[in-house]
Formats: C-alpha cells, structure tokens, sequence
C-alpha cells in the first residue's frame, strides 16, 4: 500500500470506530451485521487493511449511514 493509501484507510478506520462507538455497537456486532469476521472488521478499524467499495457498503449500511457518509474524508497530503 502507498503512503497515501494509508493515509485514506486509516482515517476511514477511524470514522467506522466513532460511528460504531456512537451507535454503542461492539466491534463483534458491527462485523456480524456487516458479515465480516471481527478479524477483518479490526484490521479495517486499524487502517492495515483496504476493504473493497462492497465491504465498505455493507459497513455503512450496518451502521444506517450512506457509503458516501463513511468514505467522505478530508484531502490526505503525501
């Protein structure tokens, strides 16, 4: 993964782990909702991992918010 790659994965972890934290859901529950193992859901949270537009959707919609909502993220400088 590049730098900048990184950078977009890990602020969209972060925005799954306070919209999951808001709604009080455990990182089990988020990925049983989502159909992920808690496994992949962490490796997303944590920013290691590059989930595909379908896992994000399927994140998103666990979580009631739109796609867009989920990867809506601020300009990431190199």
């Amino acid at each position: 993964m590049t730098s900048k790659s990184n950078k977009i994965s890990a602020k969209i972890g972060l925005k799954i782990v306070l919209e999951r934290t808001k709604r009080k859901l455990s990182q089990e529950k988020l990925a049983e909702l989502s159909d992920l193992s808690k496994t992949a859901l962490g490796a997303i949270e944590r920013g290691t991992s590059s989930p595909s537009i379908d896992t994000l959707d399927r994140i998103a919609a666990a979580l009631e918010i739109e796609l867009s909502d989920l990867v809506k993220v601020k300009s990431v400088d190199l």
